[in-house]
């Protein structure tokens, strides 16, 4: 293959065919940064429901819950963001139609954990949090299956 590589370098004339079935190099999709993301719009769900705004009407405690309330949902929305692009690689770039043939639900399940993630950036609901990790979890069983593997969904 060296030496096939070299040959077509020097000999400008010649072409070499080079095939690849994703756009990143095999064994480096994992979904391990989806299961982090979607934990961190878990945790900042909690955070903002068990957040309370302050009883006095003081501009400087309003400033700094305003403040605290803001970077929350920011957070939130980045991290739901960040969750959708990493299901959506998984998606796009791994899972070829033999998966789906495995696995029927696949679409299903990966389309329900987009618009989750939509749900999440827009509410601050702690059900859909959950369910989002649970569609997570799912796709992560799912995705380890496919290449022959049992790894654990070990949250954080």
């Amino acid at each position: 293959m060296l030496t096939k590589l070299v040959n077509s370098l020097l000999n400008k004339k010649s072409t070499l065919e080079v095939h690849a079935h994703c756009d990143g190099p095999c064994g480096v999709y994992d979904p391990a940064s989806t299961r982090v993301a979607a934990e961190a719009v878990l945790a900042m769900t909690k955070k903002l429901i068990a957040l309370n705004p302050p009883s006095s009407t003081d501009s400087a405690d309003w400033a700094a819950y305003s403040n605290t309330f803001s970077r929350f949902v920011a957070v939130k929305e980045e991290q739901a963001k960040e969750t959708k692009k990493e299901i959506l690689i998984l998606w796009t770039d791994y899972f070829k139609p033999v998966h789906l043939e495995t696995y029927p639900d696949l679409h299903e399940t990966i389309w329900k954990a987009a618009k989750l993630c939509s749900a999440c950036k827009v509410n601050i609901d702690l059900a859909q949090a959950e369910e989002l990790m649970s569609y997570v979890e799912k796709i992560h069983n799912i995705f380890w299956e496919s290449k022959g593997r049992s790894d654990a969904f070990v949250k954080s």
